[in-house]
């Protein structure tokens, strides 16, 4: 475990939407990251999806139903 006690690690629950500019999309529910800090703009975690999926030719994005909960990371 890190120095930093899982009891403090910060996890982001939500739900997405993402149009790709060429036709079609995905949706995921109840997807979740790893944050640091004690919250994410939507915006930020809308790029952290598009770049962590690898995702090509978006168009919009919607993050819904967000919220932060405390949870120990899963990634290193």
């Amino acid at each position: 475990m890190s120095a930093t006690s899982a009891t403090n690690d910060k996890r982001v629950v939500f739900d997405f939407e993402i149009d790709f500019s060429n036709g079609g999309g995905i949706q995921g529910q109840q997807f979740r990251l790893d944050i640091e800090g004690d919250d994410i703009d939507d915006d930020a975690l809308a790029d952290y999806i598009v770049h962590d999926l690898r995702l090509l030719m978006v168009g919009a994005v919607r993050i819904l139903n967000k919220r932060i909960i405390v949870e120990a990371h899963k990634r290193t």
